[in-house]
């Protein structure tokens, strides 16, 4: 498997006309490409590793699956070798019932950057979710949200070595995280943490708050509101059509989550002040 890290030399050089030769780490990002029932979906590129719980994750994103047992097996394909050596770039998933139209319809290629590029068309942007946000669960306290930008980055390990990578962070409404994952995209680490979820039959993922280390995108909402996520954090700012999502779909959305105060943006009545 392609490595999570590189190391690679790079020159520093400061105003004063210094120079100084040192060795960098560099989050690593390789293409992944993903198969379905035999046929290409999509290219991603990502960070190598927790690379079941990314393809997971997309097929919840895609509409494709909400179940475990809707998932019927993964694995590396073999048939994807370079030098001899099997690049682990490769995964081949097996869904239970899908129409293979279907596939065909999505198959792109991705970035690190984005999250909805397997649509053919805008109406098919807004997906439905098999699961609804609208119960008023969870209540979470305003010191427990203001702390978890806090808790997610105590966990970033591969942030600490490259400075180069997003987090998200699945925690329950009294703080205790669930789950943390890395990624180049973070669309990738959201999908990660929600392929988790699924692959130990977790969804829908009621009574929690996923904390991101970015800013609320529509793709971010979007993906929380097929995995059954109510609320969504994010240290920066959330989009005009995050927020038009999140109201419709019933997410809390809480953005400029830091120090002392966030923002809430819909939903409010899950934050106890």
């Amino acid at each position: 498997m392609g490595r999570v890290t590189q190391r690679r030399r790079a020159l520093v050089v400061r105003a004063d006309g210094s120079a100084t030769p040192r060795r960098e780490t560099l989050a690593g990002e390789e293409p992944l490409e993903i198969r379905v029932n035999g046929r290409p979906l999509a290219v991603t590129m990502r960070t190598p590793g927790d690379d079941f719980d990314l393809v997971a994750g997309n097929l919840v994103s895609e509409g494709f699956v909400g179940r475990a047992d809707e998932l019927a097996v993964m694995r590396y394909c073999g048939g994807a070798v370079v030098d001899g050596t099997n690049t682990y770039n490769v995964i081949e998933a097996s869904v239970l019932g899908l129409d293979p139209a279907s596939i065909a319809e999505r198959r792109v290629v991705t970035t690190s950057a984005c999250g909805v590029c397997g649509t053919t068309s805008i109406d098919e942007v807004r997906r439905q979710s098999r699961f609804g946000a609208h119960e008023p669960e969870p209540r979470i306290p305003v010191p427990v949200l203001l702390s978890l930008p806090d808790r997610l980055r105590a966990e970033q390990e591969l942030f600490d070595s490259t400075g180069g990578l997003h987090a998200a962070g699945l925690f329950d409404a009294a703080g205790e995280l669930r789950c943390v994952r890395e990624d180049v995209g973070r669309h990738n680490a959201v999908d990660k943490v929600v392929g988790w979820a699924l692959r130990d039959d977790r969804l829908p993922l009621r009574g929690t708050v996923l904390q991101v280390s970015g800013r609320a995108s529509f793709e971010l909402v979007q993906k929380c509101h097929l995995a059954g996520i109510p609320v969504l954090a994010a240290v920066s700012a959330p989009s005009s059509l995050a927020a038009d999502l999140a109201e419709e779909v019933g997410i809390t959305l809480v953005g400029f989550s830091r120090g002392d105060r966030a923002t809430v943006y819909t939903h409010p009545e899950r934050v106890e002040a």
